[in-house]
């Protein structure tokens, strides 16, 4: 049992002396609680310092209370720089034509020729294709002819009513059957007119779906017709970006089929409502398409530009962590000095830290765990190593 205990007590003694010897602030500590040792690193560094007199300043390189050296500490610094982040955002988005029509058949029949051809470009009311319309043009002459004859009958009723050759109501009959004649000339025009199929917007013609000969159902898909004048492209971004973007912002986009151009526009369409499953915001940008080169489903790669937030840069290797949370040793008038630091973000500029530093600050990175707030300090170079150096030489 005797043994243990001196056992224990040598180990506990060797510790104090490893501690005292080996870590730099032991003796101020010691000097602090009242502790004055005849040995040890305190008593050579006061030897080496020489006499002072009584009272004398203590200082780097002289001996602080109680006898003990106040020693700086060697540091190396890094200067604070200033960063700027999400000042970009970049999207993938798909581009679809301003306006896109599918042409399809009004009425059945068979289809008797198609005027046009894939690729090719078209005015509103141009003629695309046209049905067998034999029947119909004969109920339109027939109409025709009809309404021809009621008409001529209404004027000459018209012309023995003002001489009272008629009666009122023989001129009301013919009236009325002038009405039913055009009404019916209205239908028949209308029925022929269906047996023509026109292009309802201008545009490029896309595939034909349909071949000449073939007896087609009414509401049959004949072809699209995009207008690509301009190119609409559908992308998305992150929430946090919903209150900057503004209908008529900027944009800049690049297409994987014209690798090395790039294209301008602006933000034409913003979604009123956040995904609430990717919690993403849709939005769409119109870019002008005048030289006919990009295409509707072609890919894009989307930019846009945002004045971004600005934070303090530091270096990695500065930065510390206590029950407050993450701080650094910022080097101020020849000491270190304690400033909190919350990560914001790290990159390959450093650690972003919001925090109350400037650019250019000399943050210590170097001998950080001997420092203590207002320890004297040598930084051995970075910012502040020549101001330093005058202002707490080494013995």
């Amino acid at each position: 049992m005797i043994r243990q205990l001196l056992a224990s007590l040598f180990v506990v003694a060797a510790a104090g002396l490893a501690w005292l010897f080996f870590v730099p602030s032991a003796p101020e500590t010691l000097a602090r609680a009242g502790i004055v040792l005849p040995f040890g690193p305190a008593a050579e560094a006061g030897a080496s310092a020489g006499p002072r007199g009584p009272g004398g300043p203590a200082g780097p390189g002289r001996p602080g209370p109680g006898g003990f050296a106040g020693r700086a500490t060697n540091v190396v610094t890094s200067a604070v720089s200033l960063v700027t982040i999400n000042q970009n955002l970049n999207a993938i988005g798909e581009g679809t034509p301003s306006r896109s029509v599918t042409v399809t058949t009004p009425s059945t029949g068979t289809l008797a020729e198609v005027l046009v051809r894939p690729g090719q470009i078209v005015a509103a009311g141009d003629v695309i294709a046209r049905f067998d319309a034999e029947a119909e043009q004969i109920e339109f002459d027939r109409a025709q002819l009809a309404a021809d004859d009621a008409a001529a009958a209404l004027a000459r009723t018209t012309g023995l009513a003002s001489s009272n050759v008629v009666a009122g109501t023989a001129l009301a009959a013919a009236e009325l059957a002038n009405a039913n004649a055009q009404l019916a000339l209205r239908s028949a025009q209308l029925a022929l007119e269906r047996r023509t199929i026109s292009s309802p917007i201008d545009g490029v013609v896309g595939l034909i779906q349909v071949t000449p000969g073939n007896h087609v159902g009414a509401q049959t898909a004949v072809t699209t017709i995009d207008d690509t004048s301009s190119i609409l492209i559908d992308f998305w971004v992150p929430e946090r970006y919903a209150t900057q973007i503004a209908t008529d912002m900027p944009v800049t986009v690049t297409a994987i089929a014209q690798p090395g151009r790039t294209f301008t526009g602006n933000i034409s369409v913003i979604d009123n409502r956040i995904d609430p499953a990717s919690r993403t915001l849709q939005v769409q940008a119109e870019i002008p398409n005048e030289d006919n080169v990009l295409r509707a489903g072609m890919s894009f790669s989307v930019s846009l530009g945002f004045p971004g937030e600005e934070y303090p840069a530091v270096n990695p290797l500065s930065i510390l962590w206590s029950a407050e949370g993450s701080y650094v040793w910022k080097y101020q008038d020849g000491a270190a000095t304690k400033v909190m630091a919350e990560i914001v973000q790290r990159n390959s500029d450093g650690v972003l830290v919001r925090a109350d530093l400037e650019p250019g600050d000399a943050i210590i990175t170097e001998g950080i765990l001997q420092l203590s707030e207002g320890t004297p300090v040598t930084v051995l170079e970075g910012p502040g190593a020549e101001d330093t150096s005058q202002a707490a030489p080494a013995s």
